[in-house]
């Protein structure tokens, strides 16, 4: 078989004032051809297929944009399997075109409420790390308490494969100073006995979920004492504060930060921006980049910000219930691929106007709080699922 190769130069024949393209055969063994003038000499392919093969590799070496995979990290009474959080997952992939996968801790629904946030934590940066989709880096969609054991993910996990994009769908960042309260069934029975109790006691901390990240103004030190999750996630400890988690946090190449203007859940709703209550008192709601946690920058917050990676974003609807619309503005954009993300606007602050918005979380919560008390019945019947099931695709 010969070998085929060729090299190029421009010619310029002498009955010509302008230079053109000449092709000249050339087989090895045959005597050099003397020319002064530059030409150009491509030696003849031995086979017609080595052409395609040659012109598939061009293609096949340029850059090319691609898509890193995500991970959806569930709220709190949610499981991968419901409709809500299924059809979400699929819904990301088909339009961002990225491969999603939703990760569940133990069974779901019930470990959500009663496996503390540190075990959680640990069984996703198992997974993850077992992972070989994610080895090269993921990007990470959290909804609501998702944001949490997410953002643990960032901070604690060691040897995990990188993570490049945190879009945080109402995420309880600065905690939240409101607890859902029900009336009847299992997990109303046990979360009422346990919430009944001190919050901040070892029992509750060990047996409730959302007690790693209750934060009440009006009792910050038992809250630094004895709350085993949020205080680290954010280091808010002064002896305790770990440059690493700051470090890990502040890699991120994008940090999305989604709050629902009529998130009733959330209390206050601007801690999806780590906005939040000032300590010992219950208003005003400190902006968060007046908080000390961003003008400390505790865990690199304001160092992302000022370098152009936060997006605060602001959008209608209730806990959870983003339109499709806003969806593919606010969230897409960040999985698809670096360019993409380039073209996101730069604005800091997204005031958009009224939406309709599209139930893809199942578990959208429809409950209000009176004057910083949570409605009893429904708040918690929808979170844990225990509401009749009337959404459909």
């Amino acid at each position: 078989m010969f070998l085929a190769f060729f090299y190029l130069s421009l010619s310029s024949p002498s009955n010509s004032s302008s230079p053109e393209l000449q092709l000249v055969s050339k087989v090895p063994g045959a005597a050099k051809k003397q020319n002064r003038n530059p030409t150009i000499y491509i030696m003849p392919f031995h086979c017609p297929c080595i052409v395609f093969l040659f012109i598939v590799l061009i293609f096949v070496i340029r850059p090319v944009a691609h898509s890193l995979p995500f991970i959806v990290l569930h709220g709190i009474g949610d499981q991968c399997k419901n409709r809500g959080v299924k059809h979400f997952t699929e819904e990301l992939t088909s339009i961002s075109g990225s491969p999603g996968y939703c990760l569940e801790i133990g069974d779901g629904a019930w470990d959500s409420w009663f496996m503390p946030l540190e075990e959680q934590t640990e069984i996703v940066c198992d997974k993850i790390k077992k992972m070989k989709e994610l080895s090269k880096g993921y990007n990470i969609v959290g909804l609501s308490q998702g944001n949490l054991i997410g953002r643990g993910v960032v901070e604690f996990c060691d040897g995990g494969p990188p993570v490049k994009n945190f879009i945080s769908l109402g995420g309880p960042h600065a905690g939240t100073a409101s607890v859902p309260l029900c009336g009847s069934g299992i997990f109303c029975i046990l979360a009422d006995a346990l919430m009944k109790s001190e919050i901040y006691s070892d029992y509750v901390q060990a047996h409730l979920a959302p007690s790693g990240y209750l934060k009440f103004p009006n009792d910050i030190p038992r809250y630094l004492e004895k709350c085993r999750f949020l205080p680290k996630l954010n280091n808010e400890i002064p002896e305790g504060r770990n440059t690493t988690y700051k470090e890990r946090f502040s890699s991120l190449q994008n940090l999305v930060l989604i709050m629902f203007e009529n998130d009733s859940i959330l209390i206050p709703k601007e801690t999806s921006w780590f906005g939040y209550y000032p300590d010992g008192a219950f208003k005003p709601i400190v902006p968060a980049k007046e908080t000390k946690l961003y003008t400390e920058d505790w865990i690199g917050l304001r160092t992302l910000d000022e370098a152009g990676r936060v997006h605060f974003v602001n959008v209608s609807g209730g806990h959870l219930g983003i339109s499709k619309s806003d969806l593919k503005k606010h969230v897409v954009p960040f999985l698809v691929d670096e360019a993409s993300v380039k073209k996101y606007s730069n604005a800091r602050v997204h005031r958009l106007p009224g939406t309709t918005t599209q139930n893809y979380h199942r578990k959208q919560v429809a409950g209000s709080f009176n004057d910083g008390t949570p409605s009893v019945k429904d708040i918690f019947r929808e979170l844990v699922g225990l509401e009749e099931e009337n959404d459909s695709d």
